[in-house]
């Protein structure tokens, strides 16, 4: 994010019309959120450009109804009112998805999911069911670790690989098939070829018999994969070619849908 104007005058409008003080506590909060939920003031005075006196005062309106509480270190935490309208905007996020879903699973056959990063998680929100009798499931509101999933590849490409270490090392990589990557050498490989394809693949490490084909939806403005998944003797390396330009499309029209 581009480091905010330093002037003290919170009500002013900003550069574009809107109200600077709204502009830069939402900033505020997203430096936050970047940084794993929990900074000081001064680290926020450095990444955003404003004066202490301006972010104290914007900090001590957003304790105050509940958006950041502050820490007994003295430092500021996300607070539990952005619960509520985090998981508010998970519902409508599944709801804005599922038309461009819907298209994904009558152009591919196979069922189609939005998957989120949600802390160290991946959170399914949405999904259209395939219309073939034996398809798979994933219920909405599912928490899965990254590792096993053509999601979490799509959504981790792009972090840096101590980043990525870190995670794993708070969650772990248990196997949930005999096929699940359980090394971080492994996984930052696996990343690499993500990078490289353009497209993740989990090849039946979540489940036996099953493979899912992801990606990352550009510019999304929290970390979003779209992704079909279905039977492996369906799923295969000839339907490959042909399924991904088809998720890559609907990637970026949801994309422009989530942006407008």
């Amino acid at each position: 994010m581009p480091p905010s104007s330093a002037s003290s005058t919170g009500s002013a409008k900003s550069a574009s019309g809107g109200v600077q003080s709204l502009e830069r506590a939402f900033d505020l909060l997203e430096r936050m959120a970047d940084a794993g939920g929990e900074v000081g003031l001064s680290e926020l005075s450095a990444s955003s450009g404003l004066p202490l006196p301006t972010i104290h005062r914007l900090m001590r309106t957003l304790v105050a109804g509940g958006y950041v509480r502050q820490q007994a270190n003295r430092r500021y935490a996300l607070g539990p009112r952005l619960i509520r309208l985090g998981e508010s905007a998970s519902r409508l996020l599944g709801t804005w998805a599922r038309p461009h879903l819907a298209r994904l699973v009558e152009e591919t056959g196979e069922t189609a999911n939005v998957a989120l990063l949600d802390g160290d998680e991946i959170v399914y929100v949405a999904q259209v069911p395939s219309k073939h009798s034996m398809r798979m499931f994933t219920e909405v509101g599912r928490r899965v670790l990254p590792h096993s999933t053509g999601v979490g590849k799509a959504l981790l490409a792009d972090v840096p690989d101590d980043e990525v270490r870190a995670l794993l090392a708070r969650t772990g990589m248990p196997a949930a098939t005999e096929k699940t990557i359980t090394t971080p050498e492994g996984f930052l490989a696996a990343l690499a070829d993500v990078r490289r394809q353009g497209y993740a693949v989990d090849d039946n490490e979540q489940e036996m018999g099953v493979r899912c084909l992801a990606v990352a939806v550009p510019g999304s403005p929290t970390a979003t994969a779209v992704s079909i998944s279905g039977p492996a003797g369906r799923v295969t390396e000839a339907a490959t070619e042909r399924i991904v330009p088809v998720l890559r499309q609907v990637a970026a029209e949801l994309s422009r849908s989530l942006s407008s």
